[in-house]
């Protein structure tokens, strides 16, 4: 019997009729391993991977395998969205033994839950050198009758050295000499921060950009809107230290030049690959979005599966895109993507789904591909020969014959769009088209981090880009994640799915839940949402922060207890939980003024900066632009609220931002007065006014006197006027 029928997670579900007699992960699998004596083969994968459905095609449906597996083993299935703390620390196993993991993830462990043999995907059979799993089996069921202790040995090493990894500084990737080679990275004691952290970071991602086609190493290649968000970050921020608004004109480890040289380089390496991205096929030029990544360095052809957290960060990329360069090809990009999520991952009641598949009636790509002849159908000869040319479709194809949609054309360079709304009703009639051929699996639970990072992206664009739907789309996300994904006490669930919540959260869910509020406060200044923010980093502090020797544990010290507790400091696909929360932290202390979160961001940016190299923690690098970089914050103080229309503000912190990331701003009125004096005590200090609004604006620890009109405020910025 197969016990997943009752789980909620749809990745788990995929395999609840495989003849393999699959587990969820918990007590009642271990026990009957201690109790019949048997290994746990471990399987951990996500819904829509596409090698993952290859495998259970191959394997988990296969009769014969089926019956060795559960002879020999007892099967666990694991979902690693679902169970982000579960895949960590056995991905952490697979890579210290064989140097590399991904998914599927493959791993054989005592009943004691000690890894002793780890793989990715597992064919039916051994090939070239690739153990299959009937021969993988029949080996582990000969070592565990003859060589037993061979196998606990090895165990138990293993997990010994994952408890000590985890232990030495915060993460079981990190060996315990990191430390000191990244102190002289950082040029000296990394606990000392300095901007040449950050300089030396661009500088280090420029030698692996590819100046041709943008992005970071060869094929494959992945978006990474979080290392593109930071250099946009890096180039606005030094660009106005270097506007002359500061004392000294001379960084801390180097000539300003070298700064300013840097910034020049972040700029282009940032749009560049940005550019080349919305021309490649990883961007669906038909219905918005970007797929996982590109299998090569052209981004043209990509694994097709779409994931909210790429398409949320790089929302978030083209946005700052637009605000630095006012460029019409990053609004539309972002304004697609964000279409896109909307049209396909939202769902009823404001939450949003993980993502989408690749395979179309088991053929990946299936969905998104054309031949010429299918478009000059839909569309006739005419308009359909023009939609090829400007969508580099030909009689080959460059993809198994059919074609992947792109804006290249023949000689490498970005099509045209001459006929703009011929351009938009083709557009249309080959989406309508598409939807009409086949369909795609959508992973419809609703991640609490997945979601706090949409929060985030949509907030950020609505304040960039100014369309009302975005700030309904994140309040109804707001009140979903509040009222659907916490408990009364302000303590968060991982997942939901079809009305039921469950998985206690883990610092990532806090994380970016607290950053989503953050932004969403900053386009509405609603105090609750900032009141959420600091209740989610106050749970995150008692729940996950290591006391002794800093950052924050990636699970709770009162849950189940792993074979290791890591600490997640590398962002890869998405930020870290550590990462997001030297975020939250540098902007509570910001805007609350208080000590508790001014000593807390400190040392969380300290730790980061001592146990991981920038380039390699660059949302964690972006935190830290906050803290090195010259801030201001605006205190507005309204008589009544409708004194601060939302209009007003929107449009004030619009062009503020534009002029200087690098802020936060406050909104008092009397009907937030009390909270607001609760959650920042500093605002009992401004008075309000009897009428109007006034305006208390400081940079970098020096205050301009309060002015009573918006347009005066900003003259007095971009002048730099005291």
């Amino acid at each position: 019997m197969n016990h997943l029928k009752n789980q909620q997670s749809p990745y788990l579900l995929q395999h609840a009729e495989n003849p393999v007699d699959w587990y969820p992960w918990g007590n009642e699998a271990f026990e009957k391993a201690k109790r019949e004596d048997k290994p746990v083969f471990l399987s951990i994968g996500y819904s829509t991977c596409h090698w993952c459905h290859v495998m259970a095609h191959e394997s988990f449906e296969d009769e014969q395998v089926a019956e060795k597996m559960n002879q020999v083993f007892v099967c666990v299935k694991v979902d690693r969205e679902e169970r982000p703390d579960v895949d960590a620390v056995y991905m952490d196993a697979c890579q210290a033994m064989n140097g590399s993991g991904g998914w599927p993830l493959s791993v054989i462990l005592t009943p004691q839950q000690k890894p002793f043999f780890a793989a990715t995907y597992l064919p039916k059979h051994s090939r070239y050198g690739q153990w299959g799993m009937l021969e993988l089996t029949d080996e582990i069921q000969r070592l565990w009758t003859e060589e037993r202790e061979r196998i606990e040995t090895a165990g138990e090493q293993l997990t010994r050295w994952l408890k000590d990894s985890a232990a030495d500084a915060g993460t079981g990737d990190i060996k315990a000499g990191d430390a000191e080679g990244n102190a002289a990275f950082c040029g000296g004691d990394a606990a000392f921060l300095n901007r040449g952290l950050l300089v030396n970071a661009v500088e280090e991602l420029s030698r692996r950009y590819d100046s041709q086609w943008g992005g970071f190493g060869g094929a494959p290649k992945f978006p990474m809107g979080h290392i593109l968000w930071f250099l946009l970050r890096f180039a606005q921020f030094q660009g106005a230290m270097k506007t002359g608004r500061q004392d000294d004109q001379t960084s801390e480890t180097g000539p300003q030049e070298r700064d300013d040289e840097a910034a020049v380089r972040a700029r282009e390496m940032a749009l560049h690959t940005l550019k080349q991205m919305r021309c490649g096929g990883m961007y669906d030029h038909l219905g918005g979005g970007f797929s996982r990544y590109s299998t090569d360095e052209k981004w043209l052809v990509p694994h097709f599966e779409k994931m909210l957290y790429d398409n949320a960060l790089l929302v978030i990329a083209y946005v700052k895109a637009w605000e630095l360069t006012g460029e019409d090809s990053h609004r539309r990009v972002a304004e697609e993507t964000l279409n896109y999520l909307q049209n396909e991952l939202r769902l009823e009641g404001g939450g949003f789904a993980c993502g989408q598949d690749a395979d179309s009636e088991g053929e990946e790509g299936k969905f998104y591909v054309f031949t010429e002849e299918e478009i000059i159908d839909v569309l006739g000869e005419k308009r359909g020969q023009a939609f090829s040319e400007r969508y580099g479709v030909t009689s080959e194809g460059n993809f198994e014959g059919k074609n992947v949609l792109n804006r290249w054309n023949r000689t490498g360079m970005e099509t045209g769009l001459t006929d703009k709304a011929l351009y938009q009703e083709d557009r249309l009639a080959m989406y309508e088209y598409r939807k009409s051929r086949y369909s795609l699996h959508r992973d419809d639970k609703v991640l609490a981090s997945w979601n706090g990072l949409t929060l985030a992206a949509v907030a950020l664009a609505y304040r960039g880009l100014g369309l009302k739907t975005y700030l309904r789309t994140a309040e109804e996300l707001a009140r979903f994640l509040k009222d659907d994904m916490m408990d009364r006490d302000g303590r968060l669930f991982l997942r939901w799915k079809d009305g039921r919540r469950g998985v206690d959260g883990q610092l990532s869910d806090y994380a970016f839940c607290a950053w989503g509020m953050l932004e969403l406060y900053g386009i509405t200044w609603k105090a609750e949402h900032l009141a959420t923010a600091c209740g989610l980093a106050e749970k995150a502090q008692m729940l996950f922060a290591d006391e002794e020797r800093g950052g924050y544990f990636m699970y709770s010290s009162e849950g189940e207890q792993l074979i290791s507790r890591p600490k997640e400091i590398y962002d890869g696909a998405m930020p870290s939980g550590n990462s997001v929360m030297a975020l939250v932290l540098n902007r509570l202390a910001k805007l609350t003024g208080r000590r508790d979160w001014m000593e807390t961001a400190q040392r969380q940016n300290q730790w980061l900066a001592q146990n991981v190299h920038m380039t390699e923690c660059t949302f964690g690098a972006s935190a830290l632009l906050e803290e090195l970089y010259p801030s201001w914050q605006l205190i507005c103080v309204a008589a009544g609220i409708e004194e601060a229309s939302q209009k007003e503000l929107t449009q004030l912190s619009r062009r503020l931002y534009q002029e200087d990331g690098n802020g936060v701003i406050l909104v008092k009125t009397p009907e937030n007065e009390l909270m607001l004096a609760e959650l920042c005590p500093m605002t009992v200090n401004y008075p309000l006014p009897e009428r109007g609004i006034r305006y208390y604006y400081c940079r970098d620890g020096v205050c301009r006197a309060p002015v009573d009109d918006g347009e005066e405020l900003l003259s007095m910025v971009q002048h730099g006027a005291m």
